[in-house]
C-alpha cells in the first residue's frame, strides 16, 4: 500500500494545480536581521543597511515618542535616504504642457532603540507547539544513522548545503501549524538523500544553480518527498499539502507547467523517502 501513496499524493497534486493559481505562504515567522524600521517592520534597503550602525530597530523622532519613549540627551541621530519621484510640467516644443516626473533623493533623521528610554525591543513571534513523537523519530533516526548535520535554530531560512552535509532549519516554535515545520524539515532531508554518499542526485556531488532546470527539478523531487512522508505518519493537513502543491507550482513555472515532470520526480521522491524511512 505504501508504495501507492506516491501515486496518490501526485494525482492529487496534479488536481490541485488544475484549479489554478495557489499562492505559497511561508509557513514559518521570520526573524529579522539587519535594519529595520520599528514601526513597519521592514528592512531598510541595502543603501541604507551600509549607511546606519546598527542591527536591528530604528525609527524617527516622533515615532519613539509616539511609542512612549524618549530620546536620552545628546544621543545623535542617523539618516536613511529614498527616492521620491517628483511630477512637475514644462511646455515642449509645439507649446503644449507635458508632464515629467525626476527622482529627488530624499533622508530623514533616524535613532537606534539602544538611544531611547522607555521602549522595550520587539519580541519575535514564537507560538507554544506540540511536536509530533513519530515524526521526531524518523528525523532523529535518519540523521543519526546518516552522521548528517541537523539544526533547528532560530532563522529565517531552511536549506541543505550539499558541501557540509548539513540541514538546518527555523525552531518549531516558528510555526503556526506544527505540521509545517515537519514539511519543511522533511523537505530538507529529502534533500540530502541526493548527496553523493547516498542516492547520488547531483552533478559533481554539488546543488544545481538555482533556478536553473535541474534546479528545479530537485525542489519537485524534495516537495513531493515531503507530502508523501506528511500523508504516511498520518500528520498531513488541508493547508500543508495545497502550501505543498503551491511549490510545486511555483517551480512549475519554470518548467513550463508541464505536469510529467511531477511523474518524474515522485519517481526520485520515492526512492529518497524509502531511503530516509527504511
Amino acid at each position: 500500500m505504501a508504495n501507492n501513496v506516491y501515486q496518490i499524493v501526485t494525482d492529487r497534486i496534479i488536481a490541485e494545480l488544475e484549479k489554478g493559481n495557489i499562492p505559497w505562504q511561508k509557513p514559518w515567522t521570520g526573524t529579522r536581521t539587519g535594519a529595520f524600521n520599528r514601526i513597519s517592520k521592514k528592512p531598510y534597503s541595502i543603501l541604507n543597511q551600509m549607511l546606519l550602525k546598527h542591527k536591528g530597530e530604528y525609527a524617527t523622532f516622533k515615532q519613539w515618542v509616539d511609542l512612549g519613549g524618549h530620546i536620552r540627551k545628546g544621543e545623535k541621530s542617523e539618516i536613511v535616504v529614498f527616492w521620491k519621484l517628483q511630477k512637475y510640467e514644462e511646455e515642449d516644443e509645439s507649446g503644449e504642457k507635458v508632464e515629467k516626473i525626476i527622482p529627488l533623493l530624499r533622508y530623514y533623521n533616524v535613532f537606534h532603540i539602544s538611544q531611547v528610554d522607555g521602549v522595550e525591543p520587539l519580541k519575535e513571534e514564537l507560538h507554544e507547539v506540540e511536536p509530533i513523537e513519530e515524526a521526531d523519530r524518523i528525523i532523529t533516526e535518519y540523521t543519526s544513522r546518516e552522521h548528517l548535520t541537523f539544526k533547528e535554530c532560530q532563522s529565517d531560512k531552511a536549506y541543505y548545503s550539499p558541501s557540509q552535509d548539513m540541514v538546518v532549519v527555523p525552531m518549531k516554535e516558528q510555526f503556526q501549524i506544527i505540521e509545517e515545520y515537519y514539511s519543511t524539515t522533511f523537505h530538507e532531508l529529502t534533500h540530502s538523500t541526493g548527496h553523493k554518499s547516498r542516492l547520488d542526485r547531483f552533478t559533481d556531488g554539488r546543488a544545481a544553480a538555482f533556478g536553473s532546470e535541474t534546479y528545479s527539478k530537485e525542489e519537485l523531487v524534495a516537495e513531493i518527498g515531503a507530502a508523501s512522508i506528511l500523508n504516511r505518519l498520518g500528520i498531513e493537513t488541508e493547508k500543508s499539502f495545497r502550501n505543498s502543491a503551491a511549490y510545486v507550482q511555483s517551480w512549475l513555472r519554470v518548467l513550463q507547467n508541464d505536469n510529467k515532470f511531477i511523474v518524474s520526480a515522485a519517481s526520485k521522491a520515492e526512492k529518497a523517502v524509502e531511503y530516509i524511512m527504511q
